[in-house]
């Protein structure tokens, strides 16, 4: 008999707490998983799946005026927010009930409650109830961040922006990260004028220049606003409920909805982790070895509160890395090295590997190709819209370090190349497989 009431108890049913819970239990642990809200997490909840189908609905704004250049007679056509809204939050109900199956087929138990940590081996539910586990996994992920500024209550996050009652007619957004430039595209092709609105004048910090340059570039083209350089000072609301926005300098920017973009903070408010002696590193995130054990040995930490790389398939790989090595005799770390990303904006960009920048900080002579073309849709489409590609070479070895596209299905295509990327193939490895005719593919293994 154990000393414990599992061997597993996991704080949080996200995509890493699940595919942690499952394997462990495919081991044949006694696993408990404790979700005070919703089973799925962020991306399968209020993240990346929601997100994802609502791009896939305003495409056809576009799509449906590209059509009549195919000789399509598409007439003018209206648009609903309500049935997209409904149709996405009941697609989101259809795989958290497949979430839960998982769980309930692997024999895990799981408890609609809030759980804290209690001790080394000890959690605490709200109601009261405490248990005890062998080892315990903090997998609460991470949680949008609102600015500290007055009014600040009159915004909502990306938690709330699945649910809004209508499509607002002006929205602005802070942030210039990925989740601000996505959300920027979809109201903006769904007939919202929208602002973005940002503290610095980089967007998307991290990804190649050339790249980000370009969608900023196409972006403005296509009529959405950008402020930059811009501090907020207060937000007021009228009583008709539209808001005002108002920096400390130049002038306010109103609108229906105000959305904080404004990044993401590991979730751990009230978790109790002091009472295990589990440390925080100076940004408040779980400090973890190789093997996502914290200082406290007996509790673990995977996903977005360790803010190693805030991505869905890092945190299941971290789940599954962590139960493979607790309980199934077979220690396994995550390789964090060439981790393909995508920002799904409008239109999408992708990459993997070092920027242009960081090649040449790290390797001093590199080499870099690139393609700046018109997608042929687009140009029967009568779009201007022009695709970049670009390939950085270490000019030593002729390996490809980074790849970097954005245009048309550019997430779809680095996927497989990213392959090439982590593999350590070189340039001339690209230049020796034949293109596939006609395709936007094609480019990688064209460019000059």
């Amino acid at each position: 008999m154990s000393d414990y009431d599992f061997d597993l108890f996991v704080i949080g049913a996200g995509s890493g707490g699940v595919r942690a819970s499952r394997v462990a239990a495919a081991h044949g642990a006694k696993v408990a998983v404790a979700e005070e809200f919703r089973v799925g997490g962020t991306c399968v909840i209020r993240g990346c799946v929601p997100k994802k189908l609502l791009i896939y609905g305003a495409h056809f704004a576009e799509d449906l005026k590209d059509a009549r250049r195919f000789g399509w007679n598409v007439p003018d056509c209206g648009f609903e927010w309500q049935t997209l809204r409904d149709n996405v939050l009941g697609e989101v109900d259809r795989l958290e009930g497949l979430y839960r199956n998982t769980l309930d087929s692997n024999k895990v138990e799981l408890i609609g409650e809030r759980a804290t940590v209690a001790g080394p081996h000890t959690v605490k539910l709200a109601s009261g109830r405490e248990i005890t586990a062998k080892y315990i996994l903090v997998a609460t992920g991470a949680w949008p961040v609102t600015p500290d500024v007055e009014g600040a209550e009159h915004g909502i996050t990306s938690n709330e922006v699945f649910h809004l009652d209508e499509c607002p007619k002006r929205i602005v957004i802070v942030g210039g990260g990925y989740i601000a430039n996505e959300f920027a595209g979809i109201f903006h092709q769904l007939g919202s004028h929208v602002t973005i609105v940002n503290r610095s004048s980089t967007l998307l910090r991290g990804y190649d220049e050339s790249i980000r340059d370009r969608l900023l570039q196409i972006s403005t083209v296509k009529g959405i606003n950008f402020r930059f350089n811009a501090q907020m000072e207060r937000i007021e609301k009228d009583k008709d409920g539209s808001l005002h926005v108002h920096f400390k300098d130049g002038d306010p920017v109103s609108c229906d909805v105000l959305m904080f973009a404004t990044g993401r903070t590991p979730n751990l408010d009230g978790l109790g982790l002091e009472s295990a002696g589990v440390e925080l590193s100076d940004k408040g995130a779980i400090k973890v070895d190789d093997y996502s054990r914290t200082s406290c040995e007996s509790i673990y930490a995977v996903g977005d509160v360790t803010d190693r790389l805030q991505l869905t398939p890092v945190a299941i790989r971290e789940g599954h890395a962590f139960a493979d090595t607790v309980f199934g005799d077979n220690p396994r770390t995550v390789d964090y090295g060439c981790v393909p990303s995508a920002v799904f904006s409008h239109p999408p960009l992708a990459g993997v590997g070092m920027t242009e920048a960081e090649a040449k900080n790290r390797l001093g002579t590199v080499k870099v190709y690139t393609s700046d073309f018109r997608p042929m849709k687009n140009v029967l489409a009568g779009r201007e819209e022009r695709a970049l590609y670009k390939m950085i070479v270490d000019a030593t070895t002729d390996r490809v370090v980074g790849l970097h596209m954005i245009g048309p299905d550019a997430p779809e295509i680095l996927q497989a190349a990213a392959i090439a990327v982590k593999a350590g193939l070189t340039k001339q490895d690209f230049d020796d497989t034949v293109a596939l005719h006609p395709s936007m593919a094609e480019e990688l293994v064209l460019l000059k």
